[in-house]
């Protein structure tokens, strides 16, 4: 798990200093958000070599567009998010036990495709 947050540090510096650059990104999410997220949520062979592809379409080559990262992921059970340790931790929908409509705060939305697979789109806050 220190891995990931090394790279996902590292992630998070470059976007820092690419906002400061023009876009030039083909795709949506941008590659380095696309990594970000793909390290969030996969393995690590499976975040770099998934990362390592988008980064290799993202040219003159390909046309681009929108690709949301396809990740395996598995819910965690009913009783669990009841539970308030579970609540504190980084994959937990909620950040307390009972929220009000005003204190729940979405990160992503993770939608169901075939497979047993799962798209991660991010949640915009208004």
């Amino acid at each position: 798990m220190k891995i990931k947050r090394i790279f996902l540090k590292t992630l998070g510096s470059y976007q820092y200093i690419s906002r400061m650059l023009p876009a030039s990104c083909r795709y949506y999410p941008t590659c380095s958000e696309y990594a970000k997220w793909q390290f969030e949520f996969n393995r690590l062979d499976l975040a770099f070599s998934s990362t390592a592809l988008r980064i290799l379409r993202c040219n003159q080559l390909f046309a681009g567009g929108i690709d949301y990262p396809k990740v395996n992921w598995t819910p965690p059970p009913l009783a669990m998010m009841a539970n308030l340790h579970f609540c504190n931790s980084a994959i937990s929908p909620l950040s307390q036990i009972n929220p009000t409509d005003s204190q729940i705060y979405i990160k992503y939305w993770i939608v169901p495709i075939r497979g047993g697979k799962y798209l991660i789109l991010k949640a915009f806050n208004d």
